[in-house]
């Protein structure tokens, strides 16, 4: 005696798709999950242009907030217009190849397509300018930038990485004028502390602080 109707026996091919393409479907999340492109630490794509950290904030010394203008006003910290760059190599290597592609960009009115580096999922909220006017400095999340020829990702920017800064802040801050100044170093042990209490610093750690 049949318990299921002869028609249950075209399901059958399609249970074996559906767990095949389950499968394959786990598989490419997990992978694409756990590249460094979206988690680990030492993601360093190639931009369109050879921009050098290394030669525009350290030898040159130029403040991360020439470029990255709103980073104390804005939750972005923007990244510059094709202007701002041409405001120096409109007089600096206007010839160079390398920087055909900004006179190119310049001339059209359009973006430079530079590459993200540090890239947040879409359901975390951060805010630039909420770190860095209580005394959180560029270093802290992005490493000494003034070092690197191509930036790459240097921290995780994971969860359990931001809760631990927002249990115990006191290591990363400083005074505001030293900000961007990526080689700025705590006079005392009890600095952070001592600035955390005199500026009423204490993160809040609930959930809706980040997840909104």
């Amino acid at each position: 005696m049949n318990i299921f109707p002869a028609w249950t026996n075209t399901i059958r091919p399609h249970l074996v798709l559906g767990a095949l393409g389950a499968i394959v479907y786990v598989t490419v999340v997990i992978t694409y999950g756990w590249t460094p492109k979206t988690l680990y630490r030492g993601y360093q794509p190639e931009q369109p242009i050879p921009f050098s950290h290394k030669l525009h904030a350290g030898d040159l010394a130029i403040d991360c907030r020439y470029c990255h203008s709103t980073v104390e006003v804005s939750a972005e910290a923007a990244i510059p217009p094709s202007s701002t760059c041409m405001n120096c190599h409109a007089r600096i290597f206007p010839e160079s190849p390398k920087l055909e592609l900004l006179r190119e960009v310049t001339l059209s009115g359009e973006a430079i397509p530079w590459v993200r580096v540090h890239d947040l999922p879409d359901f975390v909220y951060f805010d630039h300018s909420a770190h860095v006017r209580r005394g959180v400095g560029c270093v802290s999340c992005h490493g000494r930038i003034d070092t690197m020829e191509v930036v790459y990702q240097h921290e995780p920017l994971g969860m359990s990485w931001c809760i631990t800064c927002h249990r115990d802040p006191t290591p990363h801050l400083r005074p505001l004028d030293k900000i961007t100044d990526m080689a700025w170093t705590a006079p005392s042990a009890e600095f952070g502390a001592e600035f955390a209490r005199a500026n009423g610093i204490k993160p809040n750690q609930n959930c809706s602080t980040c997840h909104r």
